[in-house]
């Protein structure tokens, strides 16, 4: 019994034991609100997300494509809100096994903020959004692969 525990502590400290799952955050995510899908895929050495699907995807007052109405870039402003890129650049965590840090775009203000994606499960997703030191965790939770 005693070195049935002592293997799992050497394996699991090799990293050896732990989560089957893989720690790949390519697929599709359904946001902590269920408001939105989000659909990472590698782009260079990292992550990108786009938006493919809101719960509401029109404009109740005009019935049009919910645009991006508060972009920085008044160009972009008239844009449809879907197929909009909201997680930039995500790269490997310089040291730190399956973290991934990048930028996100909240659509509801305009800006970008500091971020990082993990893994949690097979099926979820922990995404940080940080704005200086103060910082909110949100669990996706994945849609498909």
């Amino acid at each position: 019994m005693r070195r049935t525990a002592a293997i799992a502590a050497l394996l699991t400290s090799l990293g050896l034991a732990g989560p089957t799952y893989a720690a790949d955050p390519s697929g599709t995510w359904l946001t902590q609100e269920q408001d939105a899908h989000i659909r990472m895929i590698k782009c260079g050495r990292g992550y990108c997300g786009t938006l493919v699907w809101l719960k509401d995807p029109k404009d109740p007052a005009t019935g049009k494509p919910v645009t991006d109405a508060n972009n920085p870039d008044p160009k972009k402003r008239n844009k449809p809100l879907m197929g909009t890129m909201v997680a930039i650049n995500f790269m490997p965590a310089p040291n730190v096994p399956n973290k991934w840090l990048g930028r996100f775009y909240n659509a509801d203000d305009g800006k970008q903020y500091d971020g990082s994606i993990t893994p949690a499960s097979a099926t979820e997703l922990s995404v940080e959004g940080c704005l200086g030191a103060l910082c909110q965790i949100q669990t996706w939770t994945r849609v498909r692969k």
